[in-house]
């Protein structure tokens, strides 16, 4: 009984050997289209579609490199470059008896484009400078600081540590209401200076997730230090409330 062992095995290593050239010389020729294509479109990586009768051509890209391009045809899907695994022969022989198409659509995609921006009026007004609104913000900005950088020097006295905070209620007529401290007080906004080592960390206004007149990122937009500069006063008010009424009973204390 003869069992058809001892035939003999076709090789493969001729259409597999000639499918990795193919691939390497579409790897190579399709890398520069996606280069042109990133210099197109502004980027170091994306992808584009490009129709064809016979199908769509989908080209990867990053950093020059391509990721991969996909042929979807009738009755094919093929990935003729890919960083995954290479594509089988009978699919790279379809797809690629349409590259010259992907390449044709790719380049009236280009022409298309020409002279797209000639109308394009390049002749802009004038930007107003923002150097007076930034030198008034700085020059408000440091005073504050000045004002609690000496709040922050007298706290470090008189409560005798490296860092704490100091918080009161002030009106928006400036007024405190409520200057115990640490204490929330009613009405108006909270306002808290938080101080280390006798200088400034920050002033906050309205509590957490409120507005950050001064801190060691960046400082507040114009329209909020706007809004609350004028209430500063209130503040540095509570704070010397603070200070006398805490004095005064120090000085009812009989040793």
């Amino acid at each position: 009984m003869t069992t058809g062992l001892d035939s003999e095995i076709g090789g493969t290593e001729a259409a597999a050997e000639r499918r990795d050239e193919v691939v390497a010389e579409v790897t190579e020729h399709a890398g520069r289209i996606a280069r042109e294509l990133a210099r197109l479109q502004g980027g170091d990586y994306g992808q584009a579609d490009f129709e064809t009768e016979a199908g769509t051509w989908t080209l990867k890209y990053e950093a020059g490199d391509v990721q991969y391009l996909r042929f979807d045809g009738r009755g094919a899907d093929v990935y003729v470059v890919s960083t995954q695994q290479p594509p089988d022969p009978d699919a790279l022989a379809t797809a690629m008896a349409d590259y010259d198409a992907f390449v044709a659509a790719f380049n009236e995609h280009v022409r298309s484009l020409a002279g797209v921006l000639d109308d394009v009026n390049s002749d802009f007004p004038a930007i107003e400078p923002v150097d007076s609104v930034v030198a008034e913000r700085e020059r408000i900005l440091g005073q504050m600081r000045e004002a609690t950088d000496a709040m922050a020097r007298q706290l470090q006295r008189y409560e005798g540590g490296d860092y704490g905070t100091f918080s009161a209620r002030v009106t928006d007529n400036g007024g405190s209401g409520g200057s115990r401290r640490g204490s929330s007080g009613s009405g108006g906004s909270r306002w808290e200076l938080k101080w280390e080592d006798g200088r400034t960390s920050y002033l906050r206004v309205g509590g957490e997730g409120g507005i950050y007149l001064l801190s060691q990122y960046q400082p507040p937009s114009a329209h909020d230090l706007r809004a609350h500069a004028p209430n500063f006063p209130g503040f540095v008010a509570a704070f010397n409330e603070e200070i006398a009424a805490e004095s005064e009973s120090l000085e009812d204390v009989s040793l």
